[in-house]
């Protein structure tokens, strides 16, 4: 099966955020990157850090992890690693992390402002501090943070055995950036039991059958992620993916939407993040 490019980019202009209107054109028609990089200074705080609902679950302006999370995402799918906007997210999650390297989740300044019911307001350091280390890994960011960050995952995936979901995710993206091929593979066979047969990740407390696939496990060829799974699991989730494109051009999600803007975000997100999955495996996108 082929999937409809045209569809795909009608579905993004039509109902997309602005910010992902410029990623579809810069990432794949080869657009100036600097719309880009103007949308989404707009979602930044003068701490360095991003909010302002960039992450679609946490609706608050105040800086946020995820929300600073998907900034550098998208600041690394774009080619601009070197923007001071790394460095200045970087200092931001240097300021709010735990004693021990780690990130809290959610902070307190999303109190009060709609989110989804997993995002509350926590203490102590959580999963996305995985996240974060890698971006800044990918970014060539180094900071004392990122060393201890760095220490903190390490400890994490040696001490708790017992992981599931999207800490599972958030590590797999973890090990494929760090800089310790050897500790990475190991650790990464570690991870193995969390997969059921078909190589997918059940996501506690998410909807019915809610899963995290092979290749958003493991979205690029060549990764160290890839030893996880066997090529009969990658082709067989790619051919999902190929599928699971909707008449009306984009994709969706599994997880629950609480409100229509937040639900309809995470379907341009989606749309653009399938096409950048089926483009780098080798599936027509154009």
């Amino acid at each position: 099966m082929t999937i409809d490019i045209g569809a795909a980019r009608q579905f993004v202009h039509a109902n997309g955020r602005l910010i992902d209107r410029h990623r579809l054109a810069t990432v794949f028609d080869g657009a100036p990157v600097e719309p880009l990089l103007t949308a989404l200074r707009a979602y930044r705080n003068p701490d360095g850090g991003f909010g302002h609902a960039l992450e679609p679950d946490v609706r608050c302006p105040g800086s946020q992890p995820a929300a600073t999370l998907q900034a550098l995402e998208v600041l690394l799918e774009a080619g601009a690693a070197d923007d001071p906007m790394v460095a200045d997210a970087a200092d931001w999650v240097a300021a709010v992390a735990e004693p021990d390297g780690g990130v809290t989740t959610v902070l307190p300044s999303a109190a009060g402002y709609p989110r989804a019911p997993w995002m509350e307001p926590s203490t102590g350091s959580g999963f996305l501090t995985y996240a974060l280390a890698a971006a800044l890994w990918r970014a060539g960011a180094g900071t004392e943070w990122l060393d201890r960050a760095t220490g903190w995952c390490w400890q994490q995936l040696e001490t708790d055995r017992d992981v599931g979901g999207y800490t599972v995710a958030f590590a797999i993206d973890f090990l494929d950036a760090v800089p310790d091929p050897a500790r990475a593979a190991a650790a990464l066979d570690g991870l193995r039991p969390a997969l059921d047969r078909h190589g997918r990740v059940a996501v506690p407390g998410g909807t019915e059958n809610e899963r995290i696939t092979p290749v958003e496990l493991s979205p690029h060829p060549g990764s160290r992620s890839r030893t996880l799974f066997t090529e009969d699991q990658i082709r067989s989730d790619l051919d999902r993916l190929d599928a699971d494109q909707q008449p009306d051009g984009g994709w969706t999600v599994d997880y629950l939407p609480w409100c229509p803007a937040q639900a309809l975000e995470w379907r341009g997100m989606a749309t653009l993040r399938a096409l950048a999955a089926l483009r780098d495996n080798g599936r027509p996108t154009s």
